[in-house]
């Protein structure tokens, strides 16, 4: 049990209620069925690579189809707009398909932010098939076991249609966080602050380790289904860029929370009710084992690997170098944060849940300058940082 748990009044406000009912509603992921490590990628082929126009794409869930891109960092409060922060606000109310397009009825959420988007001078065509709450099972081809999700064929039949009418030059893949149940991981770790006053991070490190080598097959076979895919339309692999980006974290390490952990102040302002803890786990061993473990996929079928585990560093939802706007004080690339806080405890009609601890609108443009930038670079892994004190413009590669 947390040390400063007897500090804590056990009989919650009603707003920390509403941020309980929110841990408790989120959706837990179940991973996609077992996967064998699937064959090495497609032999190269001769090239017959269609001659429309180039086009970028992106595959996989939340954290590359544009999840919480409606959100300009956040702001406690049930104040129209949220103080300026709501993209989706007219005025009057809230519309999200404004950001999410008909994907908002979904639950899709492909934001008009997208970092397929943001990358917009890699290829005359940037399009978005990633769906939030993706497993590596939505991506495979339907006759190879692919899943069908919220109304979609899997993705990797989807790139079929595409890669047959244009020419791909760059394919993006974000997946296999949904596969390691991250959702249920987060609402664990939210509960335990909130309810049981202990620690999630040893049974979540026991649900990481037991679930990665199924994961991390499911993300291999992903790949090599889309290979397939674009083997079967008639390209080499020489004709195109496949990118595997891992994930950020969106809270920070306990020394960097600008919340106490006493108190209530981390769930009724902050929108980030963990143990000191259960942040530094979080931030320095879960992100990172799951990065290395996409690195080696990446290295083991041939697929050109982005690090984001630091793209957040300093903009994470209740980072001290970050504060949330006001009525004075608008929102700010500079200094507001980059990731969605948990929604749902301050106003129950704020946004939506699954939106929550995702890079926000921020955070999206960041994340396109991250994959412009790998653009640039014909080969190599690098990690994509951001620069403190500046906007999407200050990102950068550094060598892994």
């Amino acid at each position: 049990m947390p040390e400063n748990s007897s500090s804590i009044t056990r009989s919650a406000p009603r707003l920390r209620r509403r941020l309980l009912a929110a841990a408790l509603a989120l959706p837990l992921t179940v991973a996609g069925p077992s996967v064998a490590a699937s064959a090495s990628a497609t032999p190269a082929v001769a090239s017959a690579v269609p001659s429309g126009p180039t086009a970028s794409v992106s595959l996989g869930d939340s954290y590359i189809s544009g999840e919480a891109g409606r959100w300009m960092g956040n702001a406690a409060g049930t104040d129209s707009g949220h103080n300026g922060t709501d993209r989706a606000w007219n005025g009057s109310s809230a519309d999200p398909s404004v950001v999410y397009g008909p994907t908002a009825a979904s639950g899709c959420d492909r934001s008009d932010v997208a970092e397929v988007l943001g990358a917009s001078t890699v290829a005359q065509k940037t399009i978005d098939l990633a769906c939030s709450g993706a497993v590596t099972a939505n991506v495979f081809r339907a006759a190879d076991g692919g899943q069908s999700l919220k109304g979609e064929a899997p993705q990797a039949d989807q790139l079929a249609t595409v890669a047959r009418q244009n020419n791909v030059k760059l394919i993006t893949l974000s997946i296999g966080g949904n596969d390691l149940g991250f959702s249920g991981i987060i609402s664990n770790c939210v509960q335990d602050y909130l309810i049981w006053y202990s620690y999630c991070h040893d049974s979540a490190q026991s649900q990481i380790d037991s679930g990665m080598p199924t994961a991390m097959a499911g993300v291999g076979k992903a790949i090599d289904e889309i290979r397939a895919v674009m083997s079967d339309a008639g390209y080499a692999q020489s004709d195109y860029r496949l990118v595997l980006q891992s994930y950020p974290s969106p809270i920070p390490r306990s020394a960097e929370m600008r919340y106490p952990e006493s108190g209530w102040s981390r769930s009724d302002t902050g929108g980030c009710p963990f143990w000191n803890a259960d942040a530094d786990w979080a931030r320095d061993s879960m992100v990172p084992q799951i990065s290395k473990a996409l690195a080696g996929v990446a290295a083991s079928k041939g697929a050109q690997f982005l690090d984001l585990s630091d793209m957040l560093q300093g903009r994470e939802v209740c980072s001290t170098a970050t504060r949330q706007p006001s009525a004075g004080s608008g929102p700010s690339a500079t200094t507001s944060e980059w990731a969605r806080f948990l929604d749902g405890g301050f106003n129950s009609t704020q946004g939506v849940l699954q939106e929550s601890m995702h890079p926000n609108y921020y955070g999206q443009l960041a994340l396109g300058r991250c994959l412009t930038l790998l653009w640039g670079r014909s080969s190599g892994d690098y990690a994509c940082r951001n620069t403190a004190g500046q906007d999407a413009s200050g990102m950068y590669l550094a060598a892994r």
